[in-house]
């Protein structure tokens, strides 16, 4: 194991302990100059983040991941406002979530408190940087970063600039730390890291989330990729269809949340897949349909198996014609990544049967799958999008950052 690693490890124990001591109004008071700290060194920010664009161009980096990638000053004032959003939103720790007394009088109570040490590990965004370290500074947990070598310049600068301002207001620097080495093999210690390290998420592309899943000794929460359906039904509104699957398909192509697979009903092929193709054209997205829907459009390419579970990051979708909504359910429940699907139907049968059946962190009816975000459900900033069924699932708040404890007090008791 990395000296390096193993003295990040104790600084960060170290640092969880000073920070679950730390009042709500001390925590809302640092996060405000992280804030300021941020916009003020928006120049120094996006020096380095340049270094990473030039860097990820010359090496032929999908367009799609370049726009991940890329900071303007305004996503800076998003990451700011995040921070300052965390501030607003109530703090968590020390909330009694049950209490009770037993016969023999001993006094239960069920308090939420931190999870510890997280560890995150992330690809292209550095906005997680400031994402992650406000959430899990709100909720006292340290947060050691191990961001994707194609962002290793944004995120230490990002990183250095939010431990000035901790230190500026006598909180350890090391609520936050940031691995600097980018070599896979210290990602791969780092995963092994348990003896420090309480929970590591994972946030990036399918390869690395199964590597982490696949290969971790510490506790792993599961983000996912997001292969994002759209159900158009027979019963759908079809102008109001063409506006949501053109905000999820193109509004912004290299977010796990953007509708990357449409499902159509037989019955409106004809008249709406056309309408469809006529709106998508302005984004120049290529449809790849199935033998059904590919007599339909004029510019499309037949879809094969595998773009059926496809997460593109890009313009191109596909598209399956079924002939009801059960085997709309089954196709999605087959192939999607159990992020976001939705429905577009005026009936509450169908919709209602949708919401129960689809197997999926967030179901919707009637609205773009681009609301899968913890700031648009109004947890601020998010520190993932939780695919998984035990403890936390969907968009990640402060609430799916703690555990609890159990306080017991008594007055003598014994177990006879």
């Amino acid at each position: 194991m990395s000296t390096n690693l193993v003295e990040m490890g104790q600084k960060a124990v170290k640092a969880k302990y000073e920070l679950q001591g730390l009042t709500t109004a001390v925590k809302n008071n640092a996060l405000i100059v992280c804030a300021n700290a941020l916009i003020e060194s928006t120049d120094e920010i996006l020096l380095a983040n340049q270094q990473d664009i030039d860097k990820g161009i010359s090496a032929g980096m999908h367009p799609g991941l370049v726009d991940r990638l890329r900071l303007t000053k305004d996503r800076i004032e998003a990451m700011a406002e995040g921070l300052r959003q965390i501030v607003e939103l109530e703090d968590p720790i020390g909330q009694i979530m049950d209490t009770f007394e037993r016969p023999n009088g001993l006094k239960i109570s069920q308090i939420r408190v931190p999870l510890g040490v997280i560890g995150i590990i992330y690809e292209s965004r550095p906005n997680v940087t400031a994402d992650a370290f406000g959430l899990c500074f709100k909720t006292g947990n340290a947060v050691i970063l191990k961001g994707g070598s194609d962002a290793i310049s944004s995120n230490i600068c990002i990183a250095n600039v939010l431990r000035k301002a901790l230190f500026s207001q006598g909180i350890t620097a090391d609520a936050i730390q940031m691995i600097a080495d980018t070599d896979r093999a210290v990602t791969n210690e780092f995963m092994k890291l348990n003896q420090y390290v309480d929970v590591l998420i994972p946030r990036g592309g399918a390869g690395l989330i199964k590597s982490v899943v696949e290969n971790s000794t510490i506790p792993v929460i599961e983000t996912g990729t997001g292969n994002c359906h759209i159900y158009v039904d027979e019963f759908a509104d079809l102008n109001l269809a063409v506006q949501i699957i053109f905000n999820a398909k193109t509004q912004r192509i290299g977010v796990c949340n953007a509708c990357e697979s449409l499902v159509v009903h037989e019955k409106i092929l004809q008249d709406f897949l056309p309408k469809l193709e006529t709106a998508l054209k302005e984004k120049q997205v290529q449809l790849r349909a199935d033998t059904k829907a590919f007599s339909c459009l004029e510019d499309v390419k037949e879809a094969t198996e595998e773009d059926f579970g496809t997460e593109y990051l890009d313009y191109i979708l596909s598209i399956k014609t079924v002939a009801n909504i059960q085997e709309a359910i089954e196709h999605i429940n087959t192939y999607n990544t159990k992020h976001s699907e939705a429905i577009i139907t005026s009936s509450k049968e169908n919709a209602d049967l949708f919401l129960q059946c689809v197997d999926a962190a967030c179901v919707y009816v009637n609205a773009s799958t681009r609301f899968t975000d913890g700031f648009e459900f109004g947890f601020g900033a998010e520190i993932g999008i939780s695919t998984q069924k035990l403890h936390a699932r969907g968009p990640m708040g402060l609430r799916e950052l703690t555990s609890y404890k159990y306080t017991i007090v008594g007055e003598g008791q014994i177990r006879k």
